[in-house]
């Protein structure tokens, strides 16, 4: 589903504004909206512009686990803390460790079953 403000960020996007954080809030909407492959096709892109964007990777982690894509989350997730804890951003540091161990968890609960 497409929003009224996911197509006026595409619009701004189709006119030439292409930056980190523009590709970071395309990526939060479609995350919301319920797409994540999408979600996370922005998100690789506002990395890829600006790779030390804490939140960037946190938001990627999300959207790689909502799409099922558990191993890429988790690498994306590791990298994400290790770039954080360099930039010294204790707090998303932290919140992507969280993350971390939710994957762990449900994965090694999944085997349970």
């Amino acid at each position: 589903m497409t929003t009224a403000i996911i197509r006026n960020f595409e619009k701004m996007l189709a006119a030439g504004k292409e930056d980190a954080l523009l590709r970071f809030a395309l990526g939060g909407e479609y995350l919301k909206a319920g797409d994540p492959a999408t979600a996370a096709t922005h998100l690789r892109q506002a990395l890829r512009l600006d790779p030390h964007y804490s939140a960037a990777w946190k938001l990627l982690g999300r959207a790689l686990a909502a799409s099922e894509r558990s191993a890429e989350a988790l690498a994306a997730l590791r990298e994400g803390i290790e770039v954080a804890e360099a930039r010294g951003d204790k707090q998303a540091a932290r919140e992507m460790g969280v993350l971390v161990r939710r994957i762990e968890s449900d994965a090694g609960a999944g085997e349970d079953r």
